[in-house]
């Protein structure tokens, strides 16, 4: 299900996204969510979420898979339990061995970055759970779907996908997976930050703070 407000979506900041986005989540029926972020730019967007369903806030990490040549070009990426989701398109004539490389070093990413804003500590237990899996925006939508199936791995009862702004095509595929509410799906996306006015790139200390372990955050919802 894919719930959309305008064809035509702009947002000042990632902060104006999560208010417009928690409109929409709102009406979904949940029992008891868990708000999940997709760090770091998810982060700023799922503190929304989370404030308005009164729900806990905490982060999955999942690390894009670059083209070869083209870091920024995702064709694949990986999550926490090592979960790997693959463009085969993207990755064609990519090295076996160049490729496992990669792979390896983005899990070794992930797995820094989960000691860095969790301080190791594992993934809230999600086994029955309402899950709302929040990102800024999606365009190949490799990494969410890769969070995705690590969640229902994890016995999660009902996985939300919550984004402002997405590709049409990575919305209607990732149906398969989990419902969808999105804000707006543009045809001919491009970049997720061409819909944002600011889409500054989230620090590390920005999300620790919203995560409450760097300092006070105004309006956090609880922690798991």
């Amino acid at each position: 299900m894919v719930r959309l407000r305008s064809p035509k979506v702009r947002f000042r900041d990632r902060a104006d996204a999560g208010r417009r986005l928690a409109e929409l989540v709102a009406d979904v029926p949940l029992e008891r969510p868990v708000v999940l972020a997709l760090p770091r730019g998810g982060v700023p967007v799922a503190v929304e979420v989370a404030a308005a369903l009164g729900a806990p806030l905490d982060v999955l990490v999942v690390r894009k898979i670059g083209a070869r040549g083209q870091p920024e070009l995702a064709v694949g990426a990986v999550a926490e339990d090592g979960e790997v989701v693959l463009d085969d398109l993207g990755v064609g004539g990519t090295p076996a061995a160049v490729l496992d490389e990669v792979i390896e070093r983005e899990r070794a990413e992930v797995r820094r970055r989960v000691e860095q804003y969790r301080g190791g500590r594992p993934l809230p237990d999600v086994r029955g759970a309402d899950v709302v899996l929040v990102d800024d925006g999606l365009a190949t939508g490799l990494t969410a779907e890769a969070a995705v199936r690590m969640l229902w791995e994890r016995g999660a009862a009902r996985v939300v996908l919550a984004v402002p702004v997405c590709a049409r095509s990575s919305a209607s595929r990732l149906r398969r997976h989990c419902e969808v509410v999105s804000v707006g799906e543009p045809a001919g996306f491009g970049a997720v930050g061409a819909y944002y006015d600011d889409f500054t790139q989230v620090p590390d200390a920005e999300v620790l703070r919203i995560l409450g372990r760097g300092g006070p955050s105004a309006g956090q919802a609880p922690r798991v």
